[in-house]
C-alpha cells in the first residue's frame, strides 16, 4: 500500500510563474520564428533584388554584370531613345483606358447585382470567369477574335455584312486598343466583386431612412452608396493600377508589342534590352523607371487615404 504526499506549496508556487513566463515567451516569440523565413525571404528575394537591380542601373552592364560605377549614363540614353517614350505612351493610354473602363463596367455590374436580382449567382459566377485565365489565355483568345481573316470580321463577311472591318490588331494606330478591350474584358468581373462586396457592407438603415425622406435609388447611390464605398475605390485603383504597369504576358500575347513597336509597353522593353540585345544596364533603368510610376501611384494613393482615415477618426 503505497502513501501519497502532499505536493510542496513552495514548489508549486515557484513553478506556477515559471509555466506562465514560459508561456508569455512562447506567445510573444513562437509567432516571429514562423514568420522569419518568410520575412527574411521577402526582405532578399523582393528588395534585395530591387536594390541589385538599382545598381545595375548605374553601371555599365550589357550581356553579363558590369559592377564599376557609371552614373547616369544609362538613364541618359533610356530618354534618348524614342522607343523608350513609345512604349511610355502606350501604358498611358492602356493604363488610363484600361483603369477608368474597369472602374464604370465593374461598379455599374455590382450595382445591378445589388439589386437582388434572380440568378445573381450564376450571373456572379459568369462576370469573375475571366478572372480564372492566364493573361496568355486571354491573349490568345482575343488575338483569335480580332483577327481580321478568322474572327469576327470574317463571320460577318460571311453572314453578309461586307461593309464591316475590325482591323484594329493589324493597325498600328489602334492596335493598343485592342489591349485595352482584352484587359478590360478579363479585369472587370473582379472589380465588379470587390465593389459588390463594399455595397454588401453599407449600412442598410442609412439607405431607408433616405428612402423615407422620399431619395430616389439613384440620388441614393450618388449621394450615399458611392462615396461610402472610398476605401474600395483606394484598392481598386492600386490592383488595376499595379495590372497596368506590369502587363507583359497579355500585349506578348495579343500583339507581342507590334505592329513594328506600336503596341509595345515599358515591361516588354525592359525584357527584350535586358534579355534578348545584351544590354542589361539599360534595362535595370527602364525597370526601375517602371518602379517610380509604381511609386507615384502608389504614394499618393497611401497619403490620401491615410489623411482621410485620420479625418475620419
Amino acid at each position: 500500500m503505497s502513501v501519497r504526499l502532499p505536493s510542496s506549496p513552495v514548489s508549486s508556487s515557484v513553478s506556477l510563474p515559471l509555466t506562465r513566463r514560459l508561456a508569455h515567451l512562447g506567445d510573444r516569440w513562437l509567432p516571429r520564428l514562423v514568420l522569419s523565413p518568410t520575412v527574411f525571404a521577402s526582405l532578399l528575394f523582393v528588395y534585395g533584388f530591387i536594390a541589385f537591380t538599382a545598381y545595375l542601373s548605374l553601371t555599365e552592364s550589357r550581356l553579363m554584370p558590369n559592377y564599376s560605377f557609371a552614373g547616369l549614363e544609362q538613364y541618359s540614353a533610356l530618354f534618348d531613345l524614342d522607343r523608350w517614350w513609345v512604349s511610355a505612351a502606350n501604358l498611358g493610354i492602356f493604363g488610363g483606358l484600361f483603369i477608368l473602363i474597369c472602374l464604370i463596367t465593374g461598379l455599374l455590374l455590382a450595382v445591378f447585382l445589388d439589386q437582388k436580382i434572380r440568378f445573381e449567382g450564376a450571373l456572379r459566377a459568369i462576370y469573375l470567369y475571366p478572372m480564372a485565365l492566364s493573361f496568355i489565355v486571354t491573349g490568345a483568345a482575343w488575338k483569335w477574335i480580332l483577327n481580321p481573316g478568322l474572327g469576327l470580321e470574317k463571320m460577318l463577311h460571311d453572314w453578309g455584312y461586307t461593309q464591316f472591318s475590325m482591323d484594329w490588331l493589324v493597325d498600328s494606330d489602334m492596335a493598343i486598343y485592342t489591349v485595352v478591350i482584352a484587359g478590360v474584358w478579363q479585369s472587370s468581373g473582379f472589380v465588379m466583386a470587390l465593389f459588390l462586396a463594399g455595397l454588401r457592407g453599407v449600412d442598410d438603415s442609412i439607405i431607408k431612412a433616405a428612402m423615407v425622406d422620399g431619395a430616389s435609388l439613384p440620388v441614393i447611390y450618388r449621394k450615399i452608396v458611392i462615396p461610402a464605398l472610398r476605401p474600395v475605390f483606394f484598392s481598386v485603383l492600386l490592383v488595376l493600377s499595379h495590372i497596368a504597369i506590369k502587363s507583359f504576358d497579355l500585349v506578348m500575347a495579343l500583339t507581342a508589342g507590334g505592329p513594328g513597336t506600336s503596341s509595345d509597353v515599358p515591361a516588354i522593353f525592359m525584357y527584350q534590352f535586358s534579355f534578348t540585345r545584351g544590354q542589361l544596364g539599360l534595362g535595370a533603368a527602364s525597370a526601375m523607371m517602371m518602379l517610380m510610376t509604381v511609386l507615384a501611384v502608389l504614394v499618393p494613393l497611401i497619403y490620401l487615404e491615410t489623411k482621410e482615415a485620420g479625418r475620419a477618426r
